[in-house]
């Protein structure tokens, strides 16, 4: 672990992992390999029944693994880096799951620029298929368009959107406005939840399209429904869609997001009844979507 004072205008990279050391390790790679490298790295380890100190300890950035025996989740895990670099001195906070990795060397200088350029606290790459590159990881609605391909997008910047843990870049004093991750949401949802927060700030964001991070395709999930004019999200798992729905419940409920509430009984009951035609999942979601509300964040 390092301790040196970083300098100015210092970055700091937090990386969350649980059990996926070849990831990780594929992550730090070109994390380290970038042309304006990270002035620290933070790797927040939830599975220390298999531990990755030897990677993180391989990595030539100054570094600080944090080891939790109890699993924190993405919220809680990004939480927890992310309050530890602000208490180092970080000036920036580059945010990114164990599961993806930045395209080429120039992402993280990419997304400094464009952040100075354009007075923004907070700027995310596009997230890429890995495996396929020139496809976005997650599809993404515009109006009732869905845009499933990089160059669908535009050639230069979204305003007001980002995924905010696939190479988000925040700066320090922005997490004084909008807060680190909610624990108690565990994972599915925490990411959306930061996302209604900025909005709601009125800070400046958005999404640079001159930077991509790499990610596994999580398109997947979303099921087409009405000639895919509609998609509901749909997890095979059992335990993703436990959190996926009782923390989506939550979300609804919150300032910022609740007009879109019963737009989302619409949709997931055309979904369960009509497509996929079983009612009990319908009434399952309904059970779970309460829970979110009524705040009930008992885990699975």
């Amino acid at each position: 672990m390092s301790t040196a004072q970083l300098p100015p205008n210092s970055v700091v990279a937090v990386v969350v992992t649980r059990h996926r050391r070849a990831l990780l390790a594929d992550s730090l790679k070109m994390i380290a390999a970038q042309n304006r490298p990270p002035d620290h790295l933070i790797v927040v380890d939830n599975g220390p029944d298999d531990p990755a100190r030897d990677i993180v300890d391989n990595c030539p950035l100054p570094a600080t693994y944090l080891v939790s025996h109890r699993n924190l989740g993405g919220a809680g895990g990004f939480a927890l880096g992310m309050l530890h670099a602000l208490a180092l001195g970080a000036d920036w906070l580059w945010l990114a799951d164990d599961d993806g990795r930045p395209a080429d060397e120039n992402v993280l200088g990419t997304l400094l620029e464009v952040a100075e350029q354009r007075g923004l606290a907070e700027v995310s790459p596009m997230v890429t298929n890995i495996d396929e590159p020139a496809k976005l990881a997650f599809p993404l609605r515009r109006g009732l368009t869905w845009k499933r391909t990089a160059d669908q997008l535009g050639e230069d910047f979204l305003p007001g959107i980002a995924s905010l843990f696939n190479g988000a870049l925040f700066r320090a004093d922005t997490l004084d406005v909008v807060g680190v991750p909610d624990y108690r949401l565990f994972f599915r949802g925490d990411e959306v939840e930061v996302h209604r927060r900025l909005l709601r700030s009125g800070l400046p964001f958005g999404t640079s399209l001159k930077a991509a991070y790499l990610h596994p395709d999580g398109s997947d999930e979303f099921k087409p429904m009405l000639g895919g004019k509609l998609h509901a999200q749909d997890p095979e798992n059992e335990v993703k869609r436990y959190y996926t729905y009782r923390n989506r419940g939550y979300l609804l409920s919150q300032p910022g997001m609740r007009k879109i509430g019963l737009l989302e009984v619409f949709r997931f009951g055309l979904y369960f009844l009509g497509t996929k035609r079983d009612p009990k999942a319908f009434l399952e979601w309904l059970k779970l979507v309460r829970k979110g509300r009524r705040e009930r964040f008992f885990r699975h």
